[in-house]
């Protein structure tokens, strides 16, 4: 049987450090996202203070009764407003962000996340630290048989991770695409060879040079922002808070190796990037950015297949390509790995807070996707 620790004092969640990192390491497909470096950051980057939100760190730790850390919760309760009697007390995982992070939820030993689910629920429903749950992350099912039948699912929580296991060698990956996205490629490449530009794959893992491709990833992103008759992608790092997280992840990331930002280089210039986050012998791929003058080279395309080259000559095991089910993703024949969300909310003042909670949610939704449509309007309100 597992025990539950309520966590409410940081000094206390980051002494769990260590074996929160071996509990990461465990999670497959491995994401940044899991990790004490992330979500530590994030908490403090990010936790509100203010008047129409306050947030108050309420974590959680499960053991098995040996004292091994089977699952640990990052979670916290925000009031709204922020002061005075709270309309709303809401208990949801580290990540409330405008895409930074990009999943969010329990950090748990595969083979033991449905008892901790289980466990975890029963757990919150004692305490009542809030009048209704945000669960994200749930292994697709498990909420089914973890949760009780009061759990509302809610297809906008749900993730899902694209990755790639990769072989030996290039040529056998190639071999295994889809006649359709050999021959896109084989058009990017001879796209540059036809007009005779060269490219070099420039691969930057060390922290002396972070700095400076993390501020060729900030204006390369901000220009992908602005593409046309394309999937249309917000700036998610114009805000100089979530620029400034993340130079600070990638740093740290950097010095323990664990940073690859890729960039494609023509004539001395970089005109494509993408981040890359090493964990063990997996790789993460994050956000990326293009120079707009060189979409019809498709050097985006050129960038994931280089760098996809990159790791395989690195004897890298698992290739992700991150979350969202988009074409960029689903053209290389990934595994899928689907994660749901919803809510658990109580009755009378619970249920009534939840309702306007999600009213509020949805009005915002509206805006952020208004806004979106606006090419020169600032992202993420």
């Amino acid at each position: 049987m597992l025990t539950v620790e309520t966590i409410e004092d940081l000094e206390r969640l980051e002494s769990l450090s260590g074996e929160w990192d071996r509990l990461a390491a465990a999670v497959f497909p491995r994401l940044p996202f899991t990790s004490p470096l992330w979500a530590l950051g994030w908490w403090r980057s990010f936790r509100r203070n203010g008047l129409l939100a306050r947030d108050r760190l309420h974590a959680y730790a499960l053991r098995d009764i040996d004292g091994t850390l089977v699952a640990l919760a990052p979670m916290f309760v925000t009031s709204r407003p922020g002061l005075g009697p709270a309309l709303t007390r809401e208990l949801q995982f580290f990540g409330a962000d405008p895409y930074v992070t990009e999943w969010r939820g329990l950090v748990c030993l595969p083979d033991r996340a449905e008892e901790a689910i289980g466990v975890l629920a029963a757990h919150i429903e004692k305490e009542r630290p809030a009048d209704f749950v945000q669960w994200r992350g749930l292994p697709a099912g498990a909420e089914k048989r973890a949760l009780d039948r009061d759990f509302r699912p809610q297809a906008n929580l749900d993730v899902t991770v694209f990755y790639v296991d990769l072989p030996e060698s290039w040529d056998a990956f190639r071999a295994a695409l889809p006649r359709n996205v050999k021959e896109s490629l084989r058009k990017c490449y001879n796209s540059l060879a036809r007009e005779k530009h060269d490219f070099t794959l420039r691969v930057i893992s060390s922290p002396d040079e972070a700095p400076g491709a993390l501020d060729e990833f900030f204006r390369l992103h901000a220009m992908r922002a602005d593409a046309q008759d394309t999937i249309l992608h917000p700036d998610v790092f114009g805000d100089a808070a979530r620029r400034g997280f993340l130079r600070a992840y990638c740093e740290a990331m950097a010095r323990q190796d664990g940073l690859r930002i890729f960039q494609l280089v023509i004539s001395g210039q970089v005109v494509a990037t993408r981040i890359g986050f090493l964990l063990g012998d997996e790789l993460y791929m994050y956000f990326s950015g293009y120079d707009l003058g060189w979409s019809r080279f498709s050097v985006m395309t050129t960038t994931v297949a280089e760098a996809i080259k990159w790791a395989i000559g690195q004897k890298v095991r698992v290739f992700n390509l991150s979350t969202g089910n988009d074409v960029s993703k689903t053209r290389w024949r990934p595994q899928i790995v689907d994660f749901v969300g919803g809510y658990s909310v109580g009755t009378g003042r619970a249920s009534l807070a939840f309702s306007t909670m999600n009213a509020i949610r949805l009005r915002r939704s509206k805006v952020r996707r208004s806004v979106a449509l606006t090419p020169s309007a600032p992202q993420g309100i």
